[in-house]
């Protein structure tokens, strides 16, 4: 995939937590239409990625989200 032929192009970042494949389809049909709300691109060149990140590798306030959730937070 070459980027130049896209006008648009969304990286979205969430913890891997069993994130349906329908709530993924959600959120890139959201962004998506973000886009051409906002800035009026074109929904067929608009480009959405999203990565799942393990709560280990992700953290807030100092503290990796897997501790964080053990604690009920």
């Amino acid at each position: 995939m070459e980027r130049g032929n896209y006008n648009a192009y969304v990286n979205i970042k969430i913890t891997n937590e069993n994130v349906s494949p329908e709530k993924k389809a959600e959120l890139i049909k959201g962004a998506t239409q973000l886009l051409v709300d906002v800035l009026d691109k074109n929904p067929n060149t608009t480009v959405v990625v999203i990565d799942e990140v393990d709560t280990d590798n992700w953290g807030v306030a100092g503290e990796s989200i897997t501790v964080r959730r053990k604690s009920g937070q």
